[in-house]
């Protein structure tokens, strides 16, 4: 059994039943006819389907909103958020699809040479619990909009999740194009070497993202792998300290801290670094902690309980080794209260590591070229923030850190627009924009004499 648990509680929500193998079996070999058919539909009939797929969104945000926040602990003002982030990548690609997939055309020797683009079948997607909706319908738009069809299988306590969005299906006339399953992990390899299935997108940490990498490569099947991260903010002393320590905050403390792309290295110029702490320390001190469901919570519990003790083990680590608690430090069940480290450096832990959980630590640098070091100083590369008001300077510094996206004068974000991927243990492939709905499909050179 599958068990959903309200972490804000620690209460049973709902239990789901695994599926058997030949349920299994019978769902993928299903999702494989129906590819043979949907592979064939216009980009109006694909564009079609998913905007009934937006417009039921709409139509109950406040359902799918409250089943984040009961089941991973969002505070309901984010877990909105998140469904119309969802309802934004939906469209996005319902309007660009066609344009992104056009063929292209090779001025070559021969009549005609053009590169198109085909579909590969069955895409499976396992995704994560912190961002649940959102982290399913960046992978699916694309890929049914390329013609694919999609097998989600999703973390086990976002199961609710998993159920309300392939319900979003069922009255469709393409209802079949999407599937959800209840399996235990332990299943992922038998999945993964089904002849159906095509390709893999995995979200989630490095450990089983180089499990799936490795059983994918074993049967020769294409990956798009997004890792963790741990994310550099850099102050420069030029900086508006202000608006950088605003952008902080909100950065390190989006979704209790439990996001990839969540800033958690604050790399501060040591003639603004009173400053930024000064001012941080104060927003962080004023966050609101509670009940998720209330519209003022901007912090609620973590999505585990054991994930609580895992961040309370790591900061407490940090402050053995000299690191300074300015504000929280402790834990109450599955909540952990907004902290903030100072005098951080790098033998700590919670400097080298992913952390997962809403913990904002600061390191004191010398100059740009000191935070260049330090930033590259990561098994990790998915984003990071420069804040300067020498645009030069800053686009400088992005040029030179190795990571896959970098904002500068803002914090780090995906975005349907942008192409969204990591370097070194963060992952490759990518996802969103023109480029991410390519990954998983065959780019065909046809050439006529």
């Amino acid at each position: 059994m599958l068990k959903s648990i309200n972490p804000a509680t620690n209460k049973l929500i709902k239990e789901y039943s695994e599926y058997s193998n030949d349920k299994l079996q019978r769902i993928i070999s299903d999702l494989s006819y129906e590819f043979l058919d949907w592979r064939l539909q216009t980009f109006k009939t694909r564009k079609n389907l998913l905007l009934e797929i937006s417009n039921k969104l709409k139509s109950n945000i406040d359902e799918h909103s409250r089943m984040i926040s009961i089941e991973m602990g969002k505070p309901i003002t984010e877990s909105k958020a998140e469904i119309l982030k969802s309802i934004w990548v939906i469209e996005y690609y319902a309007k660009n699809a066609e344009k992104f997939l056009e063929k292209e055309f090779i001025d070559t020797e021969y009549s005609e040479s053009y590169v198109q683009f085909e579909p590969l079948g069955v895409i499976l997607g396992i995704m994560p619990w912190n961002f649940p909706y959102w982290q399913v319908f960046r992978f699916i738009s694309p890929a049914l909009m390329a013609g694919n069809v999609c097998l989600l299988k999703h973390a086990p306590n976002v199961s609710g999740c998993a159920m309300l969005i392939e319900n979003l299906f069922k009255d469709s006339a393409f209802k079949g194009v999407f599937k959800n399953i209840y399996v235990d992990v332990s299943s992922i390899p038998e999945i993964i070497s089904d002849k159906n299935i095509k390709a893999i997108s995995f979200t989630g940490g490095e450990v089983g993202g180089s499990n799936v990498a490795m059983l994918a490569g074993k049967e020769i099947k294409k990956t798009v792998l997004e890792l963790g991260g741990s994310d550099s903010f850099i102050v420069l002393n030029d900086a508006n300290i202000d608006l950088a320590s605003k952008a902080a905050v909100t950065a390190r403390f989006l979704n209790a801290g439990q996001s990839c792309i969540a800033a958690k290295r604050f790399l501060v110029h040591e003639d603004v670094y009173d400053d930024f702490v000064l001012k941080s320390k104060h927003l962080i001190s004023n966050l609101v902690i509670g009940d998720p469901l209330k519209k003022e919570t901007q912090i609620g519990p973590l999505s585990k309980i054991e994930f609580a003790e895992k961040i309370d083990y790591i900061v407490q680590n940090s402050i053995n080794k000299g690191a300074v608690c300015l504000v929280g430090g402790k834990r109450d069940g599955a909540y952990y209260y907004p902290t903030l480290l100072v005098d951080v450096d790098e033998s700590m832990q919670v400097f080298n590591c992913e952390t997962f959980g809403p913990v904002f630590c600061v390191m004191k640098i010398k100059d740009f070229n000191h935070a260049i070091e330090i930033a590259n100083n990561s098994e990790y590369g998915l984003g990071g923030s420069v804040w300067s008001e020498d645009l030069n300077v800053a686009k400088n510094v992005a040029n030179q850190i190795e990571t896959g996206s970098v904002y500068i004068n803002d914090f780090m974000k995906s975005d349907p627009r942008m192409p969204f991927g990591g370097v070194k243990k963060s992952g490759y492939g990518l996802e969103l924009s023109k480029y991410g709905i390519r990954e998983f499909i065959n780019m065909k050179s046809i050439v006529v004499k």
